[in-house]
């Protein structure tokens, strides 16, 4: 079988019926092309599988083409899912990804992170922290394109406080509302709710949608009981709230505390859903394979991550999209956690 033939900026100029020079400015994101142009020499690069040489980009440009990502120093499903999804769609783009990591959530740990990132010259600065932009604390070099995932700088869906911010990420707070109603509509007259670590974003994301869901039933809220995403803190809540009883629906924040949640009901000498229905968030690769497979809210995030690079890109080569902050709709997925109470 004989290799495959790569494709060149001549054979892109050719098939869009425009000159070399005139490829070269699409592909480097430069001025003086009309749209029309640029989506039809777009559409031929895509329908060719055109790959510009990524030294030869920078070289072109005389720019730096690194983007630097702070994430999570922990093997949590949501951060790694995130960190996996911007390394793939950077692939093949010309742009390089730089990793660091904190070891918790603390602002000043983020700062460290971001600091040593902003040494390397990095061109756009990709954040999965749990922190938001608007801290007094952060300090992020103004005019650098700033993509983070799902916590706008004051909270609002686009604002001018940091004009070069993007904000990508699953409806968190839509998701639990959805798993919340779900369990309601069985028939269940609370939820209780096992959250995730005191003072992250999706936390407050996740208890939002779980509180709404329950104030628009007239259903009285149980107390939060706070866990750390692992399997073991959603046992340990779990186990605390069927210690006091009256315990019929658990919604977990996350799926590994789901799981937790599941092996304390189990211990309990009570039975899933026969008993407690358990429902969690993310759609982790094990749930759908569980004894009892679980209930949970979907986060897509190859597509979500997909969509939100593709915008740092347009950000930073100077065509920003219009639509600063957009949000994914999360997606329940029932499968045989829930079910009525026992009678």
């Amino acid at each position: 079988m004989g290799a495959t033939q790569r494709v060149a900026m001549t054979d892109v100029a050719r098939r869009a019926g425009v000159s070399q020079k005139t490829v070269s400015r699409v592909v480097n994101g430069e001025p003086h092309v009309t749209e029309a142009i640029r989506a039809r020499v777009q559409a031929v690069i895509e329908e060719m599988g055109f790959r510009p040489n990524a030294a030869a980009r920078a070289l072109v440009t005389r720019r730096n083409q690194r983007i630097g990502m702070v994430t999570m120093g922990t093997a949590l499903y949501g951060p790694t899912s995130i960190l996996e999804g911007v390394d793939s769609a950077l692939r093949g783009s010309g742009y390089y990804l730089s990793v660091a990591r904190t070891q918790g959530d603390a602002v000043a740990d983020l700062q460290a992170a971001i600091d040593e990132l902003v040494t390397q010259d990095i061109v756009g600065l990709v954040l999965s922290e749990p922190i938001d932009l608007g801290h007094p604390d952060l300090r992020i070099p103004n005019g650098l394109p700033v993509l983070s995932f799902g916590s706008p700088t004051t909270g609002a869906p686009a604002t001018d406080a940091r004009p070069d911010e993007l904000v990508m990420g699953a409806d968190e707070t839509a998701g639990a509302t959805s798993a919340t109603d779900h369990l309601l509509a069985l028939g269940h007259h609370t939820v209780h709710h096992i959250a995730g670590t005191r003072g992250w974003a999706a936390t407050a994301r996740r208890v939002a949608g779980w509180q709404s869901a329950l104030a628009d039933a007239g259903a009285e809220a149980p107390p939060v009981v706070h866990g750390d995403w692992t399997p073991r803190s959603g046992y340990e809540a779990a186990t605390e709230m069927l210690h006091h009883g009256g315990v019929t629906a658990i919604f977990a924040a996350n799926d590994h505390m789901a799981i937790g949640a599941i092996r304390a009901v189990e211990r309990a000498g009570l039975r899933v859903p026969q008993d407690v229905s358990v429902v969690g968030f993310d759609d982790a690769p094990e749930a759908e394979y569980l004894s009892t497979p679980l209930t949970t809210v979907r986060q897509d995030f190859a597509e979500v991550t997909r969509l939100a690079v593709h915008r740092l890109v347009r950000t930073i080569e100077g065509r920003p999209p219009a639509e600063r902050h957009r949000l994914i709709p999360a997606q329940l997925v029932i499968r045989e956690s829930a079910a009525p109470p026992p009678e």
